[in-house]
């Protein structure tokens, strides 16, 4: 009889567990990963920023690449009415004109000048009530152009710099979700596994008040115990299968949580399989504060904070400044009405300019800006002692909690031991009649809530050993660099 309720028991363990007959996908903390890493909603935005500060700098290199441009103008005729001055009159002309230009352009990031051949090809039928001369001729204009922006910062290097500072950025700013995804996933993950065990516990507890339920049954049904044990047994079995049912439904609204987190479809049945059972990990203090300074990201996006901030300085200081351009052009005219012979006689054309912008006065505005750009570096580097501060802080904490989470497993693995030791020797009072069922099920209690402790105890160190992997880019699991590839660049 005894097998027989045991058989039925663990039927009904069972089908509660499952829930259902289809396949159950099991995941690893490894896999949970892999998955996030695809499919969360905040991976997939910071990629996209990521790849957005990418195509910038890949256009920004291509511009100072030549550029080769072919400008036509197929077809331009005017027909108005003018008045020459010098014969006191009116007259009416036009003007039909097409026109060609074929261009190579270099900008030099060196110098922040740009180099430039052109040929201009024209061809024109104009006509003039003044000397009554309709004429008909091609021209060609071939020169090489140089600018050169004097007395000015390089502009078009410090913007190559901005836009690779911010792929930096971007790219560490990539990195670091994926770690903090690697902690929020981490909780979920091991909320499930917590939510998993709680309903294992309460399986467990469930069955041994069905077990002393028989017990106490058999024993009424005998005469050998009074019938309000009995009520007390069904009470406290209602009151398990209860709380089994809660621990279902917490653990189905864990898995709904975890899956749209990681980008998993909402309807798949899975499960977690995490290891919680680890020996206590030794980690060095002082050497953790030092690979937390050398590694951590947010320290270099602090850096690139100052760079870009000395970068404002330097467009800051270009308000109202002293500076200059020159311009040199040197080329070759031609003109004809025959295209082959447009170079019989050309004309040399040379170019020199030099212009200047002297600022007089501007009432303060530029002192003003640059005033307001060194308290913005000034922020930036205190914002940088901040951070550095915290890390050794944040990493100090860990450290401090990790030890106090080896005693406190300790604690709960013990207190575990005792709680089902006296369970045990309780239910042996509770059958020989020396106990009553409510008795009973405060050791029962007791029981299931040191050994939630325990778990609870074992998830939260495995946390915060991943927090300190995080805090100092180390796993000091397997003892290895966890640098990610923007950092090591």
């Amino acid at each position: 009889m005894t097998k027989i309720i045991k058989l039925l028991m663990g039927m009904v363990i069972s089908l509660l567990i499952t829930g259902s007959t289809e396949a159950q996908q099991v995941l690893r903390f490894e896999d949970a990963i892999q998955v996030a890493s695809q499919h969360s909603p905040d991976i997939k935005r910071v990629r996209l920023s990521m790849e957005r500060s990418e195509q910038l700098l890949i256009a920004q290199r291509a511009s100072l690449k030549s550029n080769i441009s072919f400008t036509v103008n197929p077809l331009q005729y005017t027909h108005d009415r003018a008045f020459d001055e010098y014969n006191n009159q009116w007259y009416t002309k036009d003007n039909l004109s097409s026109l060609g230009a074929f261009t190579i352009s270099q900008p030099l990031i060196w110098t922040d000048g740009r180099v430039s051949l052109t040929n201009q090809l024209r061809w024109q039928n104009s006509y003039s009530e003044v000397n009554d001369i309709r004429n008909k001729n091609f021209t060609n204009n071939l020169y090489l152009q140089y600018d050169q922006p004097l007395f000015t910062y390089n502009r078009t290097k410090q913007v190559l710099q901005e836009l690779e500072l911010g792929l930096e950025n971007a790219q560490l700013s990539f990195a670091m979700q994926m770690l903090n995804l690697e902690r929020m996933v981490a909780q979920n993950f091991f909320n499930v596994h917590q939510r998993q065990m709680s309903l294992q516990i309460s399986q467990e507890e469930y069955a041994n008040q069905l077990k002393s339920y028989e017990t106490i049954k058999n024993k009424v049904e005998g005469g050998l115990s009074a019938l309000e044990e009995l009520y007390q047994a069904e009470l406290n079995l209602a009151n398990s299968r209860s709380g089994l049912q809660n621990a279902e439904v917490a653990l189905d609204n864990a898995k709904d949580q975890f899956k749209v987190q990681i980008g998993l479809d909402i309807f798949e049945d899975i499960a977690v399989l995490a290891n919680v059972n680890l020996d206590s990990v030794p980690v060095d203090l002082p050497q953790a504060i030092d690979m937390g300074l050398a590694n951590r990201l947010e320290i270099r996006q602090r850096q690139i904070d100052i760079q870009n901030a000395q970068f404002d300085m330097i467009q800051t200081k270009s308000i109202n400044e002293f500076k200059g351009n020159l311009s040199v052009q040197v080329g070759l005219f031609g003109d004809n009405e025959k295209l082959p012979q447009l170079y019989e006689s050309p004309t040399d054309n040379e170019q020199l300019a030099l212009s200047l912008q002297i600022p007089i006065f501007d009432w303060g505005e530029r002192k003003a800006r640059i005033a307001a750009a060194e308290a913005t570096i000034k922020t930036s580097e205190l914002s940088l002692e901040d951070e550095k501060n915290n890390i050794v802080i944040g990493i100090r904490e860990v450290y401090r909690s990790l030890l106090n989470l080896i005693t406190q497993i300790g604690i709960a693995e013990q207190s575990q031991k005792n709680a089902q030791l006296t369970y045990d020797i309780n239910y042996e009072r509770y059958v020989n009649g020396d106990l009553t069922g409510m008795d009973l099920n405060l050791y029962q209690n007791q029981l299931s809530q040191s050994k939630n402790d325990y778990s609870n105890a074992m998830i939260s160190y495995k946390l915060e050993l991943l927090n300190m992997k995080i805090q100092t880019l180390y796993d000091w699991e397997t003892r290895e660099s966890v640098v990610p590839e923007s950092k090591k660049k």
